[in-house]
């Protein structure tokens, strides 16, 4: 099958530029109602290139941003898009324990639920941050009666990962779905390929032949995940801050929206649910 034709999973991870792991040291919960959103115009604007595109989407949504900008929920379900949860507080699950993780979720599920009035099936750990010292939070995600989860990246990274984890879809003991983000493997290594500040980072024409790469090697369709900041060279930027994550945050923020419509140009796009539904096998 045609590395083009085949169709893969588009990913948001709808958060704003003041909740990132990356400036948790400077910018704390309590600040966060002292800012103004941007989170609201970002996702309304990426909703705006979709439509030009022709791309569905899931959009991995925090339940802070769905009680602060509810017209975004509305838009994401009402114009075919698959909502999903991302947490409540971008709080990693690492930082909690198994009732603050639970509670967490559920609150995070509730509140798009009730604003959306479509069940949420997915779940996106803040950062990846389901390891081997928690896998209890899958239990969790099966009690509130998730379908499935993405919420593992099995790559070495200093904040996140589990290198020998399986890279593909998968049906966990636990009876959740877990789907990756891709890598693509170099010998014993494995090279993060899913997008964020890999793709930013890399010319357009490396993250393509990685991408290539990656779907001659197998069947399995292709996710990309980024976010609604990653298009908005204007935002704040973040006083205080290590000077490794303010590199990390800010390259190449004004030449992403135009990667990324030959990224939606290149391939086809759909939400998680669609793209995996021969491995989720359940209907909305």
């Amino acid at each position: 099958m045609s590395v083009i034709k085949r169709k893969h999973a588009m990913t948001v991870d709808v958060e704003d530029y003041f909740h990132v792991s990356a400036f948790e040291s400077v910018i704390k919960p309590e600040d966060w109602d002292g800012l103004s959103p941007r989170v609201g115009n970002n996702t309304h604007r990426l909703i705006d290139l979709f439509n030009e595109n022709n791309v569905k989407a899931t959009f991995f949504t925090l339940g802070w941003v769905a009680k602060h900008c509810p017209d975004v929920i509305k838009r994401i379900v009402d114009e075919g898009h698959e909502l999903a949860s991302h947490g409540s507080n971008h709080r990693r699950n690492t930082a909690m324990d198994y009732e603050e993780v639970k509670q967490d979720i559920k609150n995070s599920k509730d509140i798009l639920e009730q604003i959306s009035g479509k069940k949420v099936l997915g779940y996106r750990a803040p950062s990846f941050s389901i390891d081997k010292s928690n896998e209890w939070v899958f239990d969790i995600l099966q009690e509130l009666d998730f379908l499935y989860s993405s919420s593992t990246y099995p790559i070495e990274h200093d904040l996140y990962g589990v290198p020998d984890w399986p890279r593909y879809a998968h049906k966990r003991d636990e009876g959740i779905i877990e789907i990756p983000v891709p890598t693509l493997q170099k010998g014993d290594k494995n090279k993060g390929i899913g997008g964020g500040g890999y793709f930013r980072l890399f010319p357009y024409w490396l993250s393509k032949r990685r991408i290539d790469a990656y779907l001659r090697e197998n069947d399995a369709p292709y996710n990309f995940y980024f976010h609604p900041w990653e298009i908005d060279a204007d935002q704040p930027r973040v006083e205080g801050a290590p000077f490794k994550s303010k590199i990390r945050h800010y390259v190449n923020l004004n030449v992403m929206e135009k990667k990324l419509v030959k990224l939606m140009q290149d391939y086809e796009w759909t939400s998680m649910y669609e793209a995996y539904s021969d491995v989720l096998g359940a209907k909305q």
